[in-house]
């Protein structure tokens, strides 16, 4: 799949149309079927309907090994016609958390769902103010995003590039000024440790500048119908370098800082980068979140949003559930906040192991 098709597949949306009593269209724009089922705008409709596109629609069940109609048996005895819109929003957000999936919410006028425990559960490994004051010295470069700086060792120079969120355009002209700057340096950090992702097209303009020629980026897969395993045939990603009149990388190491709080685009990033031969990922396995989501509503106008095309790294694995560093280290809170950062630490070990001779 080229990158513009690609794009466009991240933008799907299926929208539901809020009325009472009338016909609800799960999936046909994306399933080819042709059945559609109603269901009213009360308590008992929109469980309902979210359970039924959720069903019809989510591409993990396999994958989680989940049963869907246990689920719908657990919690539908759980709807009344007297309940409260908060006490409806709950059971459903209950409901939904069954996926163990980041990218799974339900919109409210009055709050999001949002399922925590992908990172909550998990050491945070990192503190940006570590690394400001006790690294840096507060003496950094900060543009598009991107805070940069350079490590002077006793063998060489490093340099260290911060991204906390993909969510934050890369400017093509900005990381020329970032990439001419860290151009004399023996090795490259790239620290995106707390991303919790955004933007697919930020893989594309960074990937571009360490790469020489086009590379796989594994694939992605859309469903075509509404049984659990009804899916198209993998379509390719693939990555292309930076047009040649932009300053990329020299072609030293680089090093992928990760930690657990690396979701979706952050976690797209992390397994190309692995595929890199000269990148090593350094730091814990990240949070997960492979698949594209798509938005549709419930018949009382609360917006959902789920994981529906699962991604698939270049050996095909998924990369629902993270991805794996070349180097596990852990980076203690309380270490943190004495001034050290074991993961950072060990990149630049890493980084210095490997200087030309």
């Amino acid at each position: 799949m080229n990158r513009e098709n690609f794009l466009k597949f991240a933008g799907m949306k299926l929208s539901f149309i809020p009325a009472v009593g009338i016909a609800l269209l799960l999936g046909t724009s994306l399933c080819g079927c042709d059945d559609a089922v109603e269901f009213h705008n009360d308590p008992l409709g929109n469980f309902d309907a979210l359970w039924s596109v959720i069903d019809r629609q989510y591409c993990y069940f396999d994958e989680k090994d989940l049963d869907w109609n246990a689920i719908r048996e657990k919690y539908r005895p759980m709807i009344d016609s007297e309940m409260t819109q908060s006490g409806l929003f709950d059971i459903l957000s209950d409901m939904l958390d069954e996926l163990k999936d980041g990218h799974v919410n339900l919109t409210a006028p009055f709050s999001t769902s949002y399922y925590r425990a992908w990172w909550s559960d998990y050491p945070s490994d990192f503190r940006w103010r570590t690394i400001q004051q006790d690294y840096l010295d507060f003496n950094y470069y900060s543009v598009s995003g991107i805070s940069y700086a350079v490590f002077a060792t006793e063998t060489g120079r490093i340099g260290y590039m911060y991204y906390p969120s993909f969510s934050t355009v890369v400017g093509e002209g900005s990381l020329d000024y970032i990439m001419s700057a860290l151009q004399d340096c023996n090795g490259l950090i790239i620290d995106i440790r707390d991303n919790g992702g955004g933007l697919l097209t930020n893989i594309d303009v960074l990937v571009g500048r360490l790469i020489d020629s086009e590379v796989s980026g594994g694939s992605i897969r859309h469903k075509t119908g509404p049984g659990h395993d009804d899916f198209s045939d993998p379509y390719p990603i693939s990555y292309k370098p930076a047009d040649k009149d932009r300053v990329k990388w020299n072609g030293a190491p680089v090093v992928l800082l990760t930690n657990r709080g690396c979701y979706s685009a952050a976690n797209d990033f992390a397994a190309v980068m692995k595929s890199l031969p000269n990148v090593t990922l350094i730091g814990a396995r990240t949070g997960g979140g492979g698949g594209l989501p798509f938005s549709s509503e419930l018949p009382n106008g609360w917006g959902i949003r789920f994981s529906a095309s699962p991604i698939t790294d270049t050996e095909g694995n998924p990369t629902e559930f993270g991805i794996d560093p070349d180097l596990e280290v852990h980076a203690p809170d309380q270490e943190l906040i004495e001034g050290k950062d074991a993961i950072l630490n060990a990149a630049v070990k890493y980084l210095v192991s490997n200087f030309p001779a």
